[in-house]
Parts: C-alpha cells; sequence; structure tokens
C-alpha cells in the first residue's frame, strides 16, 4: 500500500518538473546567427521591471514576454538596431544596460572626468599661486 506521505512527494516533484519544463521554452531559430543575436540582445537589454537584471536573467512576467518579442522580432528578420530602436521609445534608454553618450547621457558618462579636471586645474592653481606667495616673503 502506497503511503499518503510518498504519494504526496510524487505529486509535488511531478508538479515542479512540469512547471519547470514549462518556463523552459525550445525556441528554433532559422539560422546559428539569428541564435547568437538573439542571446546578444536579451543579454544587453535590462528587465523594466528587476531594473538590475538582464532579459536573460530575469524570470519576471515582462521579461519572458519580452524574451518572446524579441524572438519573435529577430525571427521575423528585423536588425539589431530596430530592436533596440523600438526597446528604447517603449520603456526608455533604461531598458540599455550601455546606455547612449549623448544629450544628457552625455553629462553622466564624462561629467565627472570633467568635474575631475577642474578640481585638479584647480588644485595645481592654488599649488602655483601659495608657491609664488612664498617666493615673495622669502625676498621681502
Amino acid at each position: 500500500m502506497i503511503s499518503l506521505r510518498f504519494l504526496s512527494i510524487a505529486l509535488l516533484a511531478f508538479f515542479s518538473l512540469s512547471l519547470s519544463a514549462e518556463a523552459e521554452k525550445v525556441l528554433n531559430f532559422k539560422s546559428d546567427v539569428d541564435q547568437i543575436r538573439y542571446h546578444d540582445l536579451i543579454s544587453e537589454l535590462r528587465c523594466p521591471k528587476c531594473q538590475n537584471q538582464n532579459l536573460a536573467d530575469s524570470n519576471a512576467q515582462i521579461a519572458i514576454d519580452l524574451r518572446t518579442h524579441v524572438y519573435d522580432m529577430v525571427n521575423d528578420g528585423t536588425s539589431d538596431t530596430e530592436i533596440l530602436a523600438y526597446m528604447v521609445a517603449r520603456y526608455g534608454e533604461f531598458v540599455l544596460y550601455s546606455p547612449q553618450k549623448k544629450g544628457v547621457n552625455f553629462i553622466l558618462w564624462y561629467g565627472p572626468f570633467i568635474i575631475l579636471g577642474i578640481g585638479l586645474l584647480g588644485f595645481i592653481l592654488v599649488i602655483r599661486r601659495n608657491a609664488k606667495r612664498r617666493k615673495q616673503r622669502t625676498k621681502g
């Protein structure tokens, strides 16, 4: 006679396997190049919900939907540039792990270096001014 405990463990294992099989959908691509493009794109795009995971790593429903959408666009022959432009138009530049280096993002990319350069220039000017004052004090 099968125990109730064994039966419940067997049912739990069966349902967990069927759920994981559902999550692991097999994707068929027209070529190996399309498959590589797909994996590159989902690694490059950020999940809008998770905020610090790419589409490849996220299990959020929106990430699953976006992976499916990217898969469809890759199979339809849409270029990488068009796919990225679509995602940016829909979700903003936040969806890109490496935002474009123009406009407001220019300040975010290069602002710290500009501020560091200004600070270094100010530091050099202060040192020179102090050196001149010391020379004047020793002369006078």
